[in-house]
């Protein structure tokens, strides 16, 4: 008898231990992560562009957090995701550009996705969130690739290679983007044992620019306006600004070449308004694909304990700076959008003017779901910010574009420094279009001096030296 009730006592005890822990599961909070391609800072919550339509993005940001001073770790979408994802910064991996392999570089990284796995999290991956070269099979439980994106057979030439764009004559259905979400729609419609860790990326406005018709009919062409510029705005910068400007690559550059690519087609063949259209009705598009997506959380029985994280890999410039696409270290080809929904914790439509990073998403998620703390992070915790985005803030944000080349972005201040040491210096309280480089006047020189104390103390050469995998194809621009 006493065997029988010890036998009783114990499997008792074992059930009412697991349903604690089974409880513990499901009481930590979701993430759903969503990642947007080539974003820059024209979404309504940051005004980057005067008559854009992003009503999901903007009911988005009414309900959390967003970050005006948001910046990401590389201009370029490998280096970017892989520091965002592993917490390492280009610097010291050395993954600086789209064909260098950032596991073979980190090959005992431990992944934002895999340290969700170790704690417990069902952990599921759709469409492009690492670089679509270098996904990740270890850092998903199950994974959706990315599906072909529709382009014409025959495309008009607006542009060359990629960089190209115009109307479809399709259903939104029939887009890939569209695909996308609705199996992250599906993930959120099926019950859940576990707390999960849910990314959708979104491709578009990702080259080449082309969706459904009715998303360019909502900018007419007569109410296009074309970014501000100056006239000879690369006459004050160093010969290596110059290069990433004119997308040439390093030790190239001449006067033969100075007015090589993207910017001078456009202006001979006269389609600036046309590109911004193409890019404007993208934005809206992918706008839309996450309207769905969040409607889908809303209806699910997972409103209520999910955090949101969404976020743009890179900037993007039209025609600033004599530039297109991003590949450079100005303002806008490294802002972006940062959108993080905390219940709870941060407060609905609150605003966060300190400068943080998309590196900073990693050890902030670990905080929000209260996971263990993770070593080897090269980032920091913004959970203060989301509990008190007025408190004081240190922390300038860093980014890297190829071995050697730097910004530092603090709340007045953008310096540039390259590896052959030439430098930029744009005081953003006067100059918001960085119209003005001070690095050459002596009275900066303390200013300087003390921006260049962050730059990174490490400049791994290791990957950077490597021969690329493979050729250079459209997704690598």
């Amino acid at each position: 008898m006493k065997n029988k009730t010890q036998i009783v006592l114990i499997f008792f005890c074992s059930f009412f231990f697991q349903k604690k822990i089974t409880s513990q599961q499901t009481s930590r909070p979701n993430v759903l992560f969503v990642a947007v391609d080539d974003l820059n800072d024209w979404i309504g919550p940051l005004d980057g562009y005067k008559g854009v339509k992003t009503p999901n993005i903007d009911k988005l940001a009414k309900q959390g957090m967003k970050f005006t001073r948001a910046y990401c770790p590389a201009p370029v979408c490998n280096p970017s995701r892989a520091a965002l994802l592993t917490g390492v910064r280009p610097s010291t991996s050395g993954v600086y550009q789209n064909w260098h392999p950032w596991r073979i570089a980190m090959p005992d990284a431990v992944t934002l996705p895999q340290y969700f796995m170790r704690n417990d999290y069902e952990v599921v991956g759709i469409s492009k969130i690492f670089h679509d070269a270098y996904n990740d099979s270890a850092s998903w439980h199950k994974y959706y690739p990315q599906q072909r994106q529709l382009t014409p057979p025959k495309q008009p030439m607006n542009g060359f290679g990629n960089f190209d764009w115009g109307p479809l004559q399709v259903k939104d259905e029939e887009m890939a983007d569209y695909k996308h979400v609705q199996w992250g729609i599906d993930f959120l419609n099926e019950k859940h044992n576990k707390p999960f860790f849910l990314a959708v990326g979104i491709k578009r406005p990702h080259l080449s620019w082309w969706v459904p018709q009715k998303y360019f009919d909502m900018y007419p062409l007569s109410t296009i306006v074309t970014p501000k510029v100056k006239s000879n705005d690369l006459e004050d910068i160093p010969p290596a600004g110059v290069a990433m400007a004119k997308r040439i690559p390093e030790g190239q550059m001449n006067e033969a070449n100075r007015n090589m690519e993207d910017h001078k087609f456009i202006f001979e063949n006269d389609k600036w308004k046309q590109a911004v259209q193409g890019y404007l009705a993208s934005i809206t598009f992918a706008d839309a694909m996450l309207g769905r997506l969040l409607d889908a959380l809303d209806k699910s029985a997972y409103k209520q304990n999910t955090i949101i994280v969404f976020f743009g890999d890179h900037g993007w410039h039209l025609g600033e700076k004599e530039h297109w696409r991003k590949f450079a270290l100005w303002e806008e080809a490294t802002r972006v959008p940062l959108i993080i929904v905390a219940p709870g914790i941060a407060k609905p439509n609150s605003v966060c003017e300190r400068t943080v990073n998309l590196m900073d998403i990693y050890p902030t998620l670990i905080s929000l779901c209260k996971l263990p703390p993770k070593d080897g992070i090269e980032a920091i915790d913004i959970n203060p910010l989301l509990r008190n985005p007025k408190q004081e803030w240190e922390h300038p944000s860093i980014t890297t574009f190829g071995f050697g080349n730097h910004a530092v972005r603090t709340e007045r201040w953008r310096y540039i420094q390259y590896e052959d040491k030439t430098e930029e210096l744009y005081d953003h309280n006067t100059d918001p279009y960085e119209w003005k480089n001070l690095a050459t006047d002596p009275k900066y020189a303390d200013t300087k001096k003390k921006l260049s104390a962050w730059l990174p103390k490490v400049n791994n050469q290791a990957a950077a030296g490597e021969r690329r995998a493979r050729p250079q194809t459209a997704q690598d621009r």
